[in-house]
C-alpha cells in the first residue's frame, strides 16, 4: 500500500502534468489540511484514486460544503457513492471510515488562537476525540483492531508542536494515540523549512509523521483482516 500525504503547501511536483506518471504506484491519497480544494481536485483527477481529507485553520472558503450538523461516524461500503464527496474528494473530519483495507479517522482543526473557523480548545477537541469512540469499539469487534490511520491537521502536544498560541498540538491525541494504538498519525500545520528538521516520531506504538508539503508512505505489511 503507497500512500500520497499532502499538507499546507501546493508542491510543484504533485501539482505538475507529470504527476500521473511520477506517482503511478500510489494507491491511496490523504490531505492533512489547509489546501485548496482545487488543488485536491486536481490530485484526484490526475491519479484517479481516492482522497480523504481534513481541513485546517486556512484555505477554508469551501468549509460550509462539507461541515455537516451532526459528525456521525459511519463506515461507508466502498461499492456506495461517497457521502461529503466534492472536488472528487472524501471528508472525513469526525468520521471513522475505511478504504482499500484501512481503517481511518479525522480530526481536522488547530488550536483556538483568534476565534477563527475550525479552531478548538483542547477541552473541544477531546469532546471530539469521544464521539469516535463507539465506532472505534465497533471496529475492534468487526476488524480486530481499532485505527490503522489517524489523520490530524494539528499535531500531538509535545511532538513536533511550538510554543505559539496557534501551532501548541492536543493533548487529546496523546491519549487517543496510547488509547486506540492506530499504526500512524499524520499531521501538516507545522511547516518545515530545512530538510533536516525532524518528521517523524515514535510514539507509544503509533509513528507520528508530519506530512507538510507531500510525503509517500508505504506500508509494506497491510493489515489482514
Amino acid at each position: 500500500m503507497t500512500i500520497l500525504c499532502v499538507a499546507d503547501h501546493i508542491d510543484p511536483l504533485v501539482y505538475s502534468t507529470q504527476a500521473k506518471e511520477r506517482y503511478k504506484d500510489i494507491d491511496l491519497v490523504l490531505s492533512a489540511g489547509d489546501l485548496p480544494m482545487q488543488y485536491l481536485g486536481f490530485i484526484s483527477g490526475s491519479l484517479n484514486k481516492p482522497v480523504l481529507f481534513v481541513f485546517g485553520n486556512h484555505n477554508l472558503e469551501h468549509y460550509a460544503l462539507f461541515k455537516r450538523r451532526n459528525s456521525i461516524s459511519i463506515d461507508i461500503p466502498e461499492t456506495l457513492p461517497q457521502i461529503q464527496n466534492y472536488f472528487g474528494s472524501t471528508y472525513i473530519g469526525g468520521r471513522v471510515v475505511k478504504r482499500k483495507g484501512l481503517l481511518l479517522a479525522g480530526l481536522g482543526g488547530s488550536r483556538r488562537y483568534n476565534a477563527g473557523k475550525n479552531q478548538y480548545t483542547n477541552f473541544q477537541m477531546w469532546l471530539k476525540v469521544m464521539w469516535l469512540v463507539p465506532k472505534l469499539l465497533w471496529n475492534r469487534v468487526r476488524h480486530g483492531r481499532y485505527l490503522d490511520i489517524l489523520l490530524t491537521h494539528a499535531s500531538p502536544k509535545g511532538i513536533h508542536d511550538k510554543p505559539d498560541a496557534c501551532h501548541q498540538g492536543f493533548s487529546a491525541f496523546l491519549w487517543f494515540m496510547r488509547r486506540f494504538k492506530p499504526r500512524y498519525l499524520l499531521h501538516g500545520h507545522i511547516h518545515l523549512y530545512d530538510r533536516n528538521e525532524k518528521r517523524e516520531t515514535q510514539y507509544h506504538d503509533t509513528l507520528v509523521i508530519n506530512v507538510y508539503d507531500h510525503y509517500v508512505l508505504r506500508i509494506e505489511d497491510e493489515p489482514r483482516e
